[in-house]
């Protein structure tokens, strides 16, 4: 996955307007139109950085004639005082762009760090560590992107690029087979099918209707490990659903394909950055 600015320029702009509004009274009052200086942004955790581009297309959009030089990229580990990027220039766009800039970067370098952290946990096994779509609205492009960064791997950008029949879709249709018959009847072949399930029975009937994902729902680890073997490779096997990082291991120890994580993009604590303003 790469991010561009075309495809964020809405973003920006929008959180520069919810930022700035009639304008940085503040800056506009205290710095004179021509004082120049150097931003530097700067570690105060250790951390995997995403979002470097993000926050220089900030900076940009504020004023195109600003240096922004990065001084790591997206996916390293920072130490605490390491210098990550400068920007140079007129102060007053500096300061201006500062917290909607730091914001996308902590955010994003947050969640790269903590997909980063359990996708460690699980090195060892054959399997990866995915996302939702518990994202910050508007944000998802970032948050899926931050995944990447640290390691993890995207499940569905949205309702309209895979099928996942969750179990309120089984409930409203009457069964698992009348709900993968339905949207066989009505999708291209070429779209994937995942179903949810909750126990050995419901395991069967989605192995029955010969869809291509079955996700394990709340599972303990012991009937995740007999649903892996009544699958045995008919089907990708997903294990979901309030998976803590002490639980990596052991699920994947029952032998699943995926994990999927909430946590990753929906509990995370944004990575402590700051920007320190230097004479010219």
């Amino acid at each position: 996955m790469r991010l561009t600015k075309r495809n964020i320029l809405k973003i920006i702009k929008n959180a520069l307007t919810e930022d700035i509004g009639r304008g940085d009274i503040t800056t506009e009052a205290l710095i004179g139109e021509d004082k120049e200086g150097v931003g530097q942004i700067i570690a105060k955790d250790c951390g995997v950085i995403a979002g470097l581009d993000v926050a220089s297309w900030v900076y940009k959009e504020l004023d195109s004639d600003l240096k922004f030089e990065a001084l790591v990229a997206d996916g390293e580990r920072v130490e605490p005082g390491q210098v990550i990027a400068k920007i140079s220039g007129f102060v007053g766009p500096i300061l201006t762009g500062e917290r909607v800039a730091l914001n996308f970067l902590q955010r994003m370098s947050g969640i790269a760090t903590k997909t980063a952290k359990y996708q460690e946990q699980v090195a060892d096994y054959d399997l990866k560590i995915v996302d939702t779509r518990k994202t910050t609205p508007g944000l998802r492009v970032l948050e899926k992107y931050a995944v990447k960064v640290g390691g993890g791997a995207n499940h569905r950008f949205g309702l309209y690029d895979a099928v996942m029949i969750k179990d309120n879709h089984i409930q409203a249709a009457g069964s698992i087979k009348k709900a993968v018959t339905q949207i066989k009847e009505n999708l291209s072949h070429t779209t994937k099918i995942e179903v949810e399930v909750e126990n050995l029975t419901e395991v069967e009937e989605a192995l029955a209707e010969d869809v291509d994902i079955i996700m394990l729902d709340n599972m303990s680890f012991e009937l995740m490990e007999e649903a892996v073997e009544l699958i045995a490779g008919k089907a990708i096997v997903e294990a979901s659903g309030g998976i803590t990082i002490d639980d990596l291991v052991n699920v994947a120890e029952t032998g699943v394909d995926i994990i999927s994580l909430g946590t990753l993009t929906h509990t995370i604590k944004s990575l402590d950055i700051s920007l320190d303003l230097k004479g010219e």
